[in-house]
């Protein structure tokens, strides 16, 4: 039986069905592809919600005001005017005092000891600073806004639960009733947490700041940024215009694009095994972390400068040696002048994911806790991401508030530098 030839109208019904299911899976593709990076999108903004959420309270402290006599028989009952017999006074008594004399009514023992728990174990040093820097304050009486206890910011920020049990939480019905005294006597507000910027760790979180991480870090990124940079924008140059093509130059390559793919913690073990255990350099200190990452970052500095370097047409080194100029001239005078903005826009970039590295920094010690702001990068010190680290293990509910509120600045460090990276390239970039 002969088939009979298809028509015309046969084919054409054919090629349109082809392609109304080309199209529906096309449609399907981009519907897919608009729901991933919709999904994506619900799950960063989760995340900032979160972290947003549970930190911007930590930017306000609550304080409590009372009224400071300092106490000439508590504080140098010798009048001897020593700075050192003052600084070992009882400046804790003073605060108590003051606390009593707010509920004289509170008589009992436990009652006190209750009390006093409302302010801050850390509220005597801040007493103690002062006094050492104006000693015309011993016999003064002054109203002064001390920090209150953790739990107590907790409550008054809404994170406690009036209505759970006594045995559930952590203040007990007097104190709470006591700071609900306060309140209505205007005893207690929430001001600008400033101390949060400028002070270091500590084991009371309404005490603890990050102002020592970001010290550290800032020390961290200045050794970083004075080793890396030059060396990687010398090392692009020399394999990009000057080093022979051979074997050893084509092996060096390789192992830089390698290294750029190591695993950070690596890093941190040689910087243990080299700069610590072979050259003696102090633990915990912003010098070798900065080491550590400069052998971290100089891969990345290396290849962004590489590429910038490409980036350049061959007919301006050709111009330039045609009018006499030298290979070193030519070089110097011409491409890299060309390929800085690539350069510095590889080395930022690198810096940001230095500033957010936390693995190699635990293997050198930076995980100690340290309390004192570092004046140098010999001294002693952590970084923002290891305090991030460090707080998020601590079971407070006040250390949860801060961990958030490190991680708020830690990103916007992080967009800072993104974007002033993405700011140079858009500003010098040149079409060829």
């Amino acid at each position: 039986m002969a088939l009979e030839p298809a028509t015309s109208a046969d084919t054409l019904d054919r090629v349109r069905a082809g392609l109304r299911a080309r199209y529906r899976r096309e449609r399907r593709f981009r519907m897919f592809g608009a729901v991933s990076a919709i999904v994506g999108l619900l799950f960063v903004l989760m995340l900032f919600v979160s972290i947003f959420g549970n930190g911007y309270t930590a930017f306000w402290q609550t304080q409590v005001r009372l009224d400071i006599y300092f106490d000439p028989e508590v504080l140098d009952p010798n009048a001897t005017g020593d700075a050192q017999v003052i600084g070992k006074a009882n400046f804790d008594k003073l605060v108590r005092e003051a606390l009593y004399g707010q509920f004289p009514d509170v008589s009992s023992r436990r009652e006190r000891r209750d009390l006093k728990r409302l302010v801050s174990a850390g509220a005597g040093f801040k007493l103690r600073e002062m006094v050492l820097q104006d000693p015309e304050l011993v016999g003064q009486r002054l109203p002064l806004w001390l920090p209150a206890d953790d739990e107590v910011d907790m409550l008054v920020k809404g994170y406690i639960d009036r209505d759970l049990p006594e045995a559930s939480r952590r203040l007990k019905d007097r104190q709470i009733g006591w700071v609900d005294a306060l309140i209505a006597k205007g005893l207690v507000e929430r001001h600008f947490n400033a101390a949060f910027f400028t002070t270091g760790d500590s084991r009371d979180p309404e005490m603890a700041g990050i102002g020592g991480a970001i010290k550290g870090s800032f020390f961290m990124l200045l050794v970083t940024l004075i080793l890396s940079f030059p060396l990687g924008v010398a090392a692009a140059v020399y394999l990009e215009e000057f080093a022979p093509k051979n074997l050893w130059v084509d092996l060096i390559e390789v192992n830089i694009n390698n290294l750029a793919a190591v695993p950070s913690i690596v890093f941190g073990l040689l910087g243990l095994a080299v700069f610590i255990n072979v050259f003696g350099l102090p633990r915990s200190a912003p010098i070798v972390g900065g080491l550590v990452l400069t052998l971290m970052t100089l891969p990345t500095v290396i290849i962004a400068s590489r590429a910038a370097i490409k980036s350049v047409p061959p007919s301006v080194r050709e111009a330039a040696l045609g009018v006499g100029a030298s290979a070193m001239q030519t070089v110097f005078h011409h491409v890299i002048p060309l390929a800085m903005p690539g350069m510095l826009t590889g080395a930022i970039i690198g810096m940001a994911r230095a500033l957010g590295e936390s693995a190699p920094l635990l293997m050198i010690g930076m995980i100690a806790f340290i309390v004192e702001v570092p004046d140098t990068p010999l001294d002693p010190a952590t970084a923002l991401p290891v305090q991030i680290y460090l707080w998020a293990d601590s079971p407070e509910r006040a250390f949860v508030e801060r961990t958030s509120a490190a991680i708020m600045v830690l990103l916007a460090f992080l967009l800072v530098m993104n974007g002033l990276a993405i700011w140079m390239r858009k500003k010098f970039e040149r079409r060829w």
